[in-house]
């Protein structure tokens, strides 16, 4: 049985929730979760991986169980983010460690190995995308934003917010949609429900395009330090397209792709086999 510990650190003033699991001894894995999700997200995975890491997974700011500061005293953009986790690392005593990356954690993570390439082992990016090939047509919505951040443009974004969304970012893909677990949904829906978590998500969306804008500056950082990088994506993910998960060995020709035949949350139904390719991937 695999014993996992929640607790909360002060990182300069903003509450941090994180799991964590594994024997402190054992190689260091930092898990990253994405949009609308929390740290429940790695539920599933990290019983599988306890037997022979250090697992922690933070929430990160305005998510899950992690500080919800307003906008007013937290300015929410990816940056800042990943100025949180990083120091987020440094208090939890993660000094070098593997990260696994998705969504929003892909940004975080991919910053953070930029600044201290000498800290990261080696990358798992989960549907974590770093490439313009990798991105679909559902952003268009968003990008509209980046290129008039006007009321009305902003208001279109709520859409991606409505609970019946987030269950069909969950579903969407997925052979069997009875295989996905309701109670995953409903967290992130509730969480998306709290006062205030709706500004701060559509602040997020309009930021994203901070991410975009380094791309590049990932692919150089891929390029120079070459991260063991193992991708393991749902092919069927209506934002991340496998040619983002393919793009990595354009940067990392020794880069390890893997593709399961599930949609964007790929860990609710296939966490086994992700995690058997972590396994074999560290090993």
């Amino acid at each position: 049985m695999t014993t996992v510990h929640y607790h909360t650190v002060d990182v300069d003033g903003l509450n941090v929730f994180y799991r964590e699991a594994g024997t402190a001894g054992a190689p260091k894995l930092l898990l990253l979760h994405g949009f609308p999700t929390a740290g429940h997200m790695f539920r599933d995975l990290i019983p599988q991986l306890a037997d022979r890491f250090h697992l922690i997974a933070p929430d990160l700011p305005g998510f899950g169980q992690t500080q919800l500061p307003p906008r007013s005293q937290f300015h929410y953009t990816f940056d800042n983010i990943a100025n949180v986790i990083d120091r987020f690392t440094q208090l939890v005593g993660f000094d070098r460690f593997a990260i696994y990356v998705f969504d929003y954690g892909a940004p975080t993570g991919f910053r953070i190995a930029a600044k201290h390439p000498e800290r990261i082992t080696a990358i798992i990016s989960q549907n974590g995308n770093a490439y313009e090939a990798g991105l679909s047509e559902g952003w268009n919505p968003i990008r509209a934003y980046w290129q008039d951040p006007s009321t009305t443009n902003r208001e279109a974004l709520r859409a991606f917010l409505a609970p019946a969304t987030t269950r069909w970012q969950y579903v969407h893909g997925v052979a069997d949609e009875s295989t996905v677990s309701p109670d995953g949904i409903a967290l992130d829906n509730f969480y998306l429900s709290r006062p205030g978590a709706d500004e701060v998500q559509l602040d997020l969306f309009g930021d994203y395009q901070s991410n975009v804008a380094l791309y590049p500056a990932f692919q150089q950082y891929f390029r120079t330090h070459r991260p063991r990088l193992l991708a393991v994506w749902g092919r069927n993910d209506p934002f991340f397209l496998p040619a983002g998960a393919e793009s990595f060995r354009r940067d990392i020709p020794e880069a390890e792709v893997r593709f399961f035949d599930t949609g964007h949350f790929a860990l609710e139904t296939h966490a086994a086999p992700i995690a058997d390719a972590i396994r074999a991937f560290l090993k």
